[in-house]
């Protein structure tokens, strides 16, 4: 058999499978390519995944089995060479990637197993955040329930309306079955049943505070589960076959009640607690969950916050009623007060007028009697009738003045006055009646004392006459010194006087006047009562005085009044003694034009002594004094007219009349309405005739008033010959008179 060298020839190619077979390798070669672009966008696109070297062995593994199924695109025809080595090259590396790829897979498996816990870890993670989320949204609905709760209890501060609503509320919202409130007794010793929810029990009911379990509750703040067993928690009629729910109590502070003594509620402390007792329904598998404890727990403190809150507005209200009815009290006391002041004035006023007619008689016609010829005798019982009348007068200004200072009605006068002139003036006044009792009166003004002041002249004279006059009055013999100078600051304050503070200033001065006298002197111990009313000293001089006590209490009220004081030093009886008072005087701006405009006081000589054919018009209801006020003038020469009413004086005045006298406290029609209609009868002032008040009043009103309507004058009751005298030349040389 002969050998055959020859290639066995090919299998003849279906030509339908072989075009399968090359758009299959197409389409396989075109999806290898694109993957590894897909894993390149992946990898580049990804942060967190870690393997990404293997994701590039992957992608030149693809790679390189595309490649393969390329190149057997010119496999199936006839083939160079270069086709197979190429073929068989991306074969060898296609086998080579594969292989590492694949122990590559080996070493990373456990690690691709691991993310699957990872996953479980994450899944717990999700759920733990779950839990926690459905916590805070029952935390929320805690608050929620709270705020409502709040809100509703704090709605009202009626401590009644406070825990009904807190239970109702409470019962609503957590579904309860039955809450109660226990309040401590007025004792403190038991807890009664105030509150109910479903008032199954009655209310009344007590259990005393020293049981177990009462104790382990007032022992925490927190909300405790206790026995429905307790006596506390018995709050239902025990029924067949009952299974009674959950119950827990907590406790509920009385904040500081004790400082507000509500009527109905005990004194209670800090530490005194009331309970709050809540039941789940019966016949059911509910439990009580913590956010509900801590909502019961929050409510208790808003409840005795609210409490609180309740008891204060109780006690305000309490106190408000009570300042209401004290106020009330207050204001009726007052009103009568002022109407007692009011009475007690009207009452002086109308004394000072009907004394002052009958002194103005007593006065007068002494006066005029005292003008004719007497006998020595009988001119002493003249002037004894006239010293008595001209003392009870001052008795009774002072009784008016005082009554004044006291209601605070008197005001200080203030106007410039001429200081040295006024201190001159007192001087004139006392040394007559020094001079009777052979009383040595000294005046000494210091140098630096100015000659003008601004303040009120009348009061400041007033307390010189009463402070010289008790000297003159209880000094036998011996000498009494009158000085005045300015004080200095350093010497101001007084012990004695803690409450005096002065102030310096560049527009006031500090008077100092001392009052120096060697008479009877006064005991130390008594001094403190010389300035209360109808005070006298207890020395026998003082006793036999004719005094009423008034003087140094009225002289006091002035000083006070002109922001200064007074005091009195004396080293004890038959040693004399010094009345020393301080006062506050104005400085006047234009001293040198004062100078010109004040004309010095006088003595009582008046160049016109007799007033003869000066026709006078006297107007008085009363016919005592009507005829006394015309025999003074008469006595001096006027032509007299005497009226009794304001008709009568309207229809009689002429304008031959030069003087009209008249009584201003007149019943109907009174003095002020009578001087606007004579202004009104005469256009032409030098046509009407003068127009003075004769008046007992002392007040400043009185003055003001009489100004107001166009008086020309005010002379006050008593009136004797030489004070009408006086008062006459005054008004013809000055047109004008208005007596201090």
């Amino acid at each position: 058999m002969e050998s055959c060298n020859c290639i066995e020839p090919q299998w003849p190619a279906d030509e339908l499978l072989m075009k399968y077979q090359y758009i299959s390798d197409f389409f396989i070669a075109l999806a290898y390519f694109s993957i590894p672009l897909e894993l390149i966008y992946f990898v580049k696109k990804s942060a967190v995944f870690p393997y990404r070297w293997v994701l590039v062995q992957f992608g030149a593994f693809i790679v390189l089995c595309g490649a393969t199924h390329l190149i057997n695109l010119w496999t199936f025809n006839m083939h160079s060479r270069t086709v197979a080595v190429v073929m068989t090259t991306a074969k060898v590396l296609t086998a080579l990637v594969s292989c590492v790829t694949a122990l590559m897979l080996v070493h990373i498996i456990p690690d691709l197993l691991s993310v699957k816990t990872r996953e479980l870890f994450l899944k717990n993670k999700a759920a733990e955040l779950d839990r926690e989320m459905g916590l805070i949204r029952t935390q929320e609905e805690t608050g929620r329930h709270v705020r409502m709760l709040t809100h509703e209890i704090r709605s009202t501060l009626d401590r009644h309306t406070i825990l009904k609503t807190t239970l109702v509320e409470l019962g609503r919202t957590l579904a309860l079955e039955e809450c109660a409130l226990w309040m401590p007794t007025r004792t403190g010793l038991e807890l009664q049943l105030s509150y109910t929810l479903r008032h199954q029990n009655p209310v009344g009911f007590t259990v005393p505070t020293q049981l177990p379990v009462i104790n382990q509750v007032f022992n925490t703040n927190r909300a405790v589960k206790i026995s429905p067993n307790s006596p506390v928690a018995r709050l239902r009629p025990i029924a067949a076959k009952y299974m009674p729910g959950e119950v827990v109590a907590v406790r509920v502070p009385l904040l500081h009640l004790s400082n507000f003594q509500i009527y109905d509620w005990p004194e209670l402390s800090t530490k005194r607690y009331a309970l709050m007792v809540l039941m789940l329904p019966s016949d059911s598998a509910r439990k009580w969950h913590v956010h509900e404890l801590e909502l019961v727990e929050v409510v208790a403190d808003q409840v005795a916050v609210a409490l609180s809150h309740a008891a204060i507005l109780e006690e305000s209200m309490r106190a408000r009623d009570l300042l209401i009815e004290q106020n009330v009290a207050l204001d009726l006391a007052r009103r009568e007060a002022e109407t007692a002041v009011r009475a007690r004035n009207d009452f002086l006023a109308v004394m000072n007028h009907e004394m002052g007619t009958p002194m103005h008689a007593i006065i007068a016609v002494s006066s005029l009697l005292q003008e004719t010829e007497l006998t020595p005798e009988q001119r002493l019982m003249v002037e004894t009738i006239l010293k008595s009348s001209n003392l009870l007068a001052t008795l009774i200004n002072d009784v008016l003045d005082l009554s004044r200072l006291e209601d605070g009605s008197l005001q200080l006068d203030i106007g410039t006055f001429n200081l040295h002139a006024l201190f001159k003036e007192v001087l004139n006044l006392i040394k007559p009646i020094a001079s009777v009792k052979k009383l040595l009166i000294t005046l000494s003004l210091a140098s630096d004392l100015p000659e003008y002041a601004v303040g009120d002249e009348k009061r400041l004279m007033q307390t010189l006459l009463n402070v010289v006059g008790n000297a003159v009055k209880f000094s036998k013999d011996g000498s009494i010194s009158l000085s005045a100078f300015v004080a200095k600051s350093e010497s101001l304050r007084d012990p004695r006087v803690p409450d005096f503070f002065p102030v310096p200033s560049d527009n006031h001065f500090y008077l100092r006047v001392q009052v120096k006298d060697s008479g009877s002197g006064i005991n130390p111990q008594d001094i403190p009562k010389l300035f209360t009313k109808f005070a006298q000293g207890q020395s026998l001089a003082t006793k036999n005085s004719d005094g009423s006590g008034l003087g140094l209490a009225i002289c006091k009220r002035f000083v006070n009044l002109m922001e200064g004081h007074i005091w009195i030093e004396s080293e004890g009886l038959g040693k004399g003694s010094t009345a020393i008072f301080v006062v506050k005087l104005g400085i006047p701006e234009r001293s040198n034009e004062l100078k010109l405009s004040f004309v010095p006081k006088g003595p009582a000589n008046h160049g016109q002594t007799n007033f003869l054919g000066l026709k006078v018009l006297v107007m008085d209801d009363n016919g005592v004094s009507r005829s006394v006020t015309k025999g003074l003038l008469v006595h001096l020469g006027c032509d007299v007219m005497t009226v009794s009413s304001g008709d009568e004086c309207l229809r009689a005045i002429t304008q031959e009349h030069q003087v009209v006298f008249m009584d201003i406290c007149m019943p109907g029609v009174d003095g002020y309405e009578i001087a606007v209609r004579i202004h009104e009868m005469f256009s032409k002032r030098h046509e009407r005739p003068l127009i003075v008040a004769l008046t007992g009043n002392t007040d400043r009103v009185t003055k003001e008033h009489c100004l107001r309507v166009g008086m020309d004058g005010v002379i006050l009751k008593p009136v004797s010959v030489d004070k009408m005298r006086i008062v006459l030349s005054e008004l013809l040389e000055h047109r004008v008179l208005f007596e201090a």
